[in-house]
């Protein structure tokens, strides 16, 4: 052997701190000392790990004259090694220094649980203020996925979780970003975590020796009553299989084991969720027990009446607005319910629930156990890791290609020709997306190259105009789009991102060419759809041209189909207005005096039909939506969970109650303990200002003392008012 040439094979000798000790060759210094009871500190090794050298912080004097990285230094023959000196000591305090001086103390971790790595080493090295100056910009947090907080601000580029990642976890998801002073860690092609390819296995989290990586826990969250498994448990169950059990171990009591007897109700239709289910054993029906009904008003003879609200089915109040050839109610689960009889059944491997848990949308029907049932029950954060786990994203998939994707594309009417055959031929071929929240899916001027079908969430559709851009709706499960671009121009004419979390049916141009060219009448509807929207969206460009933009866009009138307007040189604030329409409405007023001024003129509260429908988002069974016309209807499935109403910022929805007869009276107890009989339950739904269409005029216009209040086509009015102030100016 050479001078100076390492032995791979063979027992060496080498001297750490005066002790001649013998390891393997191959050994490194690190591991010789460790191996023989010798303790060096470091940040960036672990065992079993790779060793990249990148802390130094367990830097050794090495053959007496020079210091080195001991993880990556190779022991010797005859080596000298110090490990403990005041050369060494101040080196490594130094480091240390440089280090916090980059770290924001105390950190995430720090602060639960007090074990960072980092602190604990400047507090061994007595480091409690860093000579050298902090960053000037901190790097921030990254609070995207559902289970792992990222804090640039806390990371000190040890490279532990990029090797935990890669090496034991082999799915190379996190890599370093940048150079020198601007390098971070990142994730996939430096998307946000939540957005990444991450199964939230934990791995990373484990590894991290600082507060970098940390799990998120679930506060103040009560599952209620349930069996808590422990992790060899769950991993024994199908559903977790792939899942790492270092993230149900950090995230024990998001999942729990419930048994329910026959006849119970797991929840109800419009209540707040923030759960997931899975069925394990036994079977549970879903259902809509709210009456498929409209809020109508009936009125006395007479031009100033009172209106009675009172439920009526579309059989006997069609209306011309009205989408009565729907025949499916798209719900949270992976099935649809038919609008004339809502109910169906789920058995072991189905899950529902998934929209109210991640996007906290109330429940979109009912679940009632029919046989005894067992079920999981857990939070967003272990169904987040769910979704993203290859194999239990597979068996939803598949189930549904098998199952559900022929009443998806059948509950959508104008693809209800489609034959058993041609769809057989699409189950393989569509592809199943999912979107994160904010994420786009094609943007206005795309080359349009597929079909997307809702199968999850909502899908904001927005068009650019001059001066501002126009939400032209929300689109929630059983609706498309797409199909614009692929008729005709072949470019897209609006941009459609996801608001929450979306998973759509992409069905690809060669796909939806057979389709229509198979199928003339679904191409003739979509095509008679295809226009009836361009018509609008050619109205609604000569509006914005003709109309003050920025007043008007800023104002959010543009849309509106007619407004109830006050002349303030007129109005006496006596609120007749108001009265008038509670007065016509059971009490319940849907108009308040208050609203956006103009000019002199003032805005009343009253439904205006806005540009951005805040109205429309999260309802659960979809049965609030928007026309070309940009008109907002509300579909006679409402279930009456009230989101709409919440979410109006002009409080121009109302929540009516109605009581409803039951086919078989129901026992109960009160408060006293007496034998109550119930006839009949009461139910809810939203309403909105009709314009007391059974009236000649509006109450509320009608009731004015003043001649102050009038209804008005906004865009004829402003301009109108709008020309008359320019030409004042002049």
């Amino acid at each position: 052997m050479s001078r100076g040439e390492i032995p791979t094979s063979g027992p060496i000798t080498l001297s750490i701190d005066g002790h001649e000790v013998t390891v393997p060759a191959g050994t490194t210094v690190f591991d010789a000392a460790r191996m023989n009871g010798i303790t060096i500190p470091t940040l960036c090794h672990q065992q079993n790990e790779t060793p990249v050298g990148v802390c130094r912080l367990c830097v050794v004097e090495v053959g007496g004259k020079a210091m080195s990285a001991s993880c990556i230094r190779p022991a010797e023959p005859g080596l000298k090694v110090v490990t403990n000196s005041d050369s060494i000591q101040t080196a490594r305090k130094v480091i240390v220094e440089l280090l916090m001086s980059d770290h924001k103390a105390p950190c995430v971790r720090q602060q639960h649980s007090g074990d960072c790595e980092l602190e604990g080493w400047a507090k061994q090295f007595g480091v409690e203020q860093p000579r050298f100056d902090p960053r000037a910009a901190q790097r921030g947090q990254d609070d995207s996925s559902l289970s792992i907080l990222v804090d640039h601000s806390a990371c000190i580029l040890c490279d532990r979780c990029i090797r935990a990642c890669a090496e034991i976890r082999d799915n190379h998801v996190i890599a370093r970003r940048g150079k020198g002073y601007d390098a971070t860690i990142a994730f996939d092609t430096d998307v946000p975590m939540g957005q990444s390819t991450c199964v939230s296995c934990g791995e990373c989290m484990v590894s991290c020796p600082t507060g970098a990586l940390t799990n998120k826990k679930v506060v103040g969250q009560d599952l209620g009553e349930g069996e808590s498994l422990n992790v060899q448990e769950l991993l024994q169950l199908p559903i977790f299989k792939g899942v790492s059990g270092t993230f149900l171990q950090l995230n024990k009591g998001s999942i729990i084991k419930r048994t329910v007897k026959p006849g119970e109700i797991i929840f109800r239709e419009g209540e707040f969720g923030s759960t997931a289910f899975y069925v394990i054993d036994g079977k549970v029906d879903v259902f809509i027990s709210t009456p498929r009904a409209h809020v109508n008003t009936s009125a006395e003879q007479g031009f100033f009446s009172k209106l009675k609200s009172f439920l009526r089915n579309r059989q006997e109040d069609k209306r011309e607005e009205e989408d009565v050839t729907r025949e499916f109610i798209s719900i949270d689960a992976p099935v649809d319910l038919s609008y004339a009889r809502p109910i169906a059944e789920l058995g072991p491997g189905d899950l529902f629930g998934e929209m109210s848990c991640m996007s906290f949308y109330p429940r979109s029907a009912t679940v009632r156990a029919v046989t005894e049932v067992v079920v999981l029950e857990m939070l967003r954060n272990v169904l987040d890791v769910l979704q993203k786990n290859k194999t239990f994203r597979a068996q939803l998939d598949k189930k549904y290609r098998e199952r559900a994707l022929d009443n998806h594309l059948r509950s959508v009417p104008l693809l209800r020709s489609l034959t058993p055959e041609f769809i057989n031929m699409l189950r393989d071929r569509v592809q199943l997306i999912r979107y994160a929240p904010k994420d786009v899916i094609f943007n206005q001027g795309d080359v349009a190259d597929a079909f997307y079908l809702v199968r999850q969430g909502f899908v904001k559709v927005t068009e650019k105009y001059p001066g501002g851009e126009l939400i032209l709706g929300y689109l929630s499960k059983g609706n498309y789009f797409g199909e614009i671009g692929l008729l005709g121009g072949g470019l897209r004419t609006a941009t459609c991102s996801a608001l929450d979390h979306v998973e759509v049916v992409r069905i690809a141009a060669e796909d939806f060419n057979a389709m229509i060219e198979q199928f003339p009448e679904i191409r003739s509807s979509l095509q008679v759809a295809a226009q009836e929207r361009a018509r609008e969206n050619e109205l609604r460009y000569k509006r914005v041209t003709t109309v003050p933009v920025d007043q008007f866009l800023g104002q959010g009138l543009m849309e509106a189909q007619s407004l109830l307007v006050l002349d303030l040189t007129k109005c006496t604030r006596c609120d007749q207005c108001v009265k008038a329409c509670a007065d016509s409405h059971d009490g319940v007023t849907r108009l308040i005096r208050d609203g956006l001024r103009f000019e002199n003129y003032l805005v009343a509260t009253s439904c205006r039909q806005c540009r951005d429908p805040l109205c429309m988002v999260g309802c659960p069974v979809g049965s609030i939506r928007r026309r070309n016309s940009l008109e907002v209807i509300i579909e006679d499935w409402c279930i009456g969970c009230g989101l709409c109403a919440e979410n109006c910022p002009y409080g121009n929805i109302n929540i009516h109650q109605f009581e409803v007869p039951l086919e078989n009276p129901e026992f109960d107890l009160d408060q006293g303990g007496d034998l109550v009989v119930k006839k009949a339950r009461v139910v809810r739904k939203a309403t909105s200002c009709n314009l007391c269409h059974d009236h000649p005029e509006p109450n509320c216009v009608y009731a004015c003392p003043h001649d102050a209040a009038h209804r008005v086509s906004p865009v004829d009015f402003f301009a109108e008012v709008s020309a008359k102030v320019e030409g004042g100016k002049a």
